[in-house]
């Protein structure tokens, strides 16, 4: 097998990294150089490019929504390297939500975020992108299967709507849940984590108790995808009616995604 993706220095990019090398439950390995995930690239830089078009690319599948696109820019573009842009959340849900993160004030955020309200946003967040986007998990795994080898997966962080993409495609492979768990908790390392916006300038708008009231959204906590996983066994009652029934996903499709990623 080849080696894995050394981690390069990537200056505009957050949370880049490869997902090779997790075991499957039949002894195999997901390929290093096949499946990649990363926040945004709308701000690499120029030497991040060159890197991103190093990797051999197929597609790069975008899952922010256009509100994103707004606050932060289109990706950039990687010579011969196809953009599919699937959003998994509704600009307009939650639109008055991010404004407040990025604008409001304490008291503000005190009512919007605390006593367990963030965490248990971010936690109902992801059962509902698992119960509800099965339409475009599904094209996003028939499309690996087909052409789409190598691919890299994002969103704005990288942690949330991606990560949530990418442990989709590692149950799709057999990857056992520890291991994808595992893998998900890498977004909480300082380097990768997502910069948090605010409006102000002020000492107040990023005082400690701001800080903390705004954690739960930008950590990756393991509550978080343990309600994905949890909601896929009581919707679907397990990964293989989850793949067959939710993401309509055939014999045929899931045995052409292993024989593209695995090794």
């Amino acid at each position: 097998m080849t080696q894995q993706i050394q981690e390069p220095e990537l200056t505009g990019v957050r949370n880049f990294r490869d997902v090779g090398g997790l075991p499957t439950s039949d002894g195999r390995r997901v390929m290093p150089g096949r499946l990649f995930r990363s926040g945004h690239l709308a701000h690499a830089t120029e030497t991040d490019a060159e890197f991103l078009a190093s990797l051999g690319l197929h597609t790069v599948f975008d899952f922010r929504n256009g509100a994103d696109h707004a606050l932060e820019g289109p990706d950039v573009e990687l010579p011969g390297v196809r953009n599919v842009n699937i959003p998994l959340s509704d600009p307009a849900d939650g639109r008055e939500f991010w404004r407040l993160v990025r604008e409001g004030d304490l008291a503000q955020l005190r009512e919007l975020l605390g006593d367990g309200k963030a965490a248990a946003r971010m936690a109902h967040s992801y059962r509902g992108i698992v119960r509800d986007r099965t339409a475009e998990h599904g094209r996003v795994l028939r499309a690996l299967a087909q052409d789409s080898v190598p691919a890299l997966l994002h969103c704005a962080a990288g942690k949330d709507r991606a990560g949530l993409s990418v442990a989709v495609t590692l149950l799709a492979l057999g990857v056992g849940r520890e291991a994808i768990l595992a893998d998900y908790l890498e977004s909480n390392a300082p380097h990768r984590r997502y910069r948090v916006h605010r409006s102000s300038a002020s000492a107040e708008a990023r005082s400690p108790e701001v800080m903390e009231l705004l954690a739960p959204l930008f950590d990756a906590r393991a509550e978080y995808l343990l309600a994905a996983f949890d909601t896929i066994d009581t919707t679907w009652g397990g990964v293989d009616r989850y793949l067959a029934e939710g993401l309509g996903l055939d014999a045929g499709t899931l045995g052409r995604l292993r024989d593209r990623l695995l090794g």
